[in-house]
């Protein structure tokens, strides 16, 4: 059974006009594939009436006296109405379709509230309304318990709900539509030049998301590379192709000076670099900085001093640390790490020296670098990052 998942956002099902936009993607992808799993989001963002940021305002969220299970059943809200709204404009333009909460798609989740894993999925009940020839309109987000109590996935989980459904139904290719044309080389809003990546890795996905970048929730990526279906990023308002999530792009093609090493650039801003100088105790003092939630980044131990980048929140947790250790330090504030992200770099000699020759050509001073087999980051002034993203861009004939 040739099968297509589509999961539609919250700018998607806004308003009676998009949502009918969405029932043309639905109308024309039943031309080509014999079915069709529509997943939503709930409708609209922060301020729309069926939000989750909404939903959660109702309750005064921060100082609820509700319970997580209770939390979990209001952010549900969302999901189904904007679910119910969609069949029913399905059902007026004609396609026989039917709405299903997550719960009622078969997806059972463990019993962490709020961010629940899913732990199996009973696709019966939707193989029932496909062989009937009707399209399953599920509430994203969600599942139940075994003792059937309601769950949400956490954020970003009407994506994962794509995902795992797609990988339960052995679907042929995933859509995930949204306000965007696609994954772009880099955040248009810093980088004049940059463009739609037509075609992208699952890894290099995850090496974006985790330098800074909005793309595709993660957990959503690791189900679709899991089961090995094409995850492809669409815009609801237009035709556009989009960007085609896949294994490995091109692996077999001999890497040539014409042949583009780096996929995209990514950034991640409100860093502060930390610099201790002295002989502490390392592994006392990071134990003490995971025990107070600080998640470092990029880290580089010299016997005479540490050097490592910290979110700004997390500034003055360090600094008392630090004074507990009587140990001398200095910060660098408002800092940036620029990421360049490409799997052809692995093995390529010259890159970090080409990353260098261009920042540098263009007086970006590097605080620090980091590097895996697929990224190469540097950490700079945040005054510098609309520079060092052109230029780099520039020097990797991205635009």
């Amino acid at each position: 059974m040739n099968i297509l998942i589509q999961k539609f956002g919250g700018t998607s099902m806004a308003t009676e006009k998009t949502r009918k936009n969405v029932a043309d993607k639905i109308i024309e992808a039943k031309k080509i594939y014999d079915n069709v799993v529509v997943v939503v989001s709930a409708i609209g963002r922060l301020g729309a009436p069926y939000a989750t940021d909404s939903l959660l305002h109702l309750v005064n969220y921060k100082n609820t006296k509700l319970s997580s299970k209770e939390i979990d059943l209001l952010m549900s809200v969302g999901e189904i109405i904007s679910s119910l709204v969609l069949t029913n404009t399905l059902l007026e333009s004609g396609i026989d379709a039917c709405t299903l909460t997550g719960g009622g798609a078969g997806i059972i989740t463990d019993d962490n509230y709020n961010n629940a894993d899913v732990i199996n999925i009973n696709t019966e009940p939707l193989m029932k309304l496909l062989n009937e020839g009707k399209i399953p309109v599920v509430a994203g987000f969600q599942g139940v318990t075994i003792g059937n109590d309601v769950t949400t996935l956490g954020r970003g989980g009407s994506d994962t709900t794509a995902s795992l459904l797609g990988e339960a139904l052995n679907a042929s290719a995933i859509e995930i539509y949204t306000d965007v044309d696609g994954i772009m080389t880099a955040d248009p809003r810093i980088c004049k030049s940059a463009k739609i990546i037509d075609e992208i890795s699952y890894n290099e996905v995850f090496q974006m998301a985790g330098s800074g970048a909005k793309v595709i929730h993660p957990r959503a990526v690791e189900v679709a590379r899991r089961a090995g279906i094409p995850l492809i990023i669409k815009n609801t308002f237009n035709n556009s192709r989009g960007t085609s999530i896949k294994r490995h792009i091109g692996v077999e093609r001999k890497k040539t000076i014409e042949d583009k090493l780096i996929t995209s650039i990514a950034h991640k801003t409100n860093i502060t670099q930390v610099s201790i100088k002295g002989d502490i105790d390392d592994e006392n003092f990071f134990t003490d900085l995971a025990r107070e939630n600080v998640s470092i980044d990029i880290i580089n131990i010299f016997p005479e001093r540490k050097v490592f980048t910290i979110d700004d929140v997390c500034k003055e947790k360090v600094i008392r640390l630090i004074e507990k250790y009587e140990a001398p330090y200095t910060f660098i504030d408002d800092c940036c790490k620029v990421t360049v992200i490409g799997e052809k770099i692995t093995g390529v000699p010259g890159v970090m020296a080409k990353i260098i020759r261009c920042l540098s050509k263009s007086s970006v001073e590097i605080l620090q670098t980091a590097d895996s087999l697929s990224t190469i980051a540097c950490l700079i002034k945040e005054k510098d990052l609309v520079i060092a993203a052109e230029a780099l861009h520039k020097e990797f004939m991205l635009g």
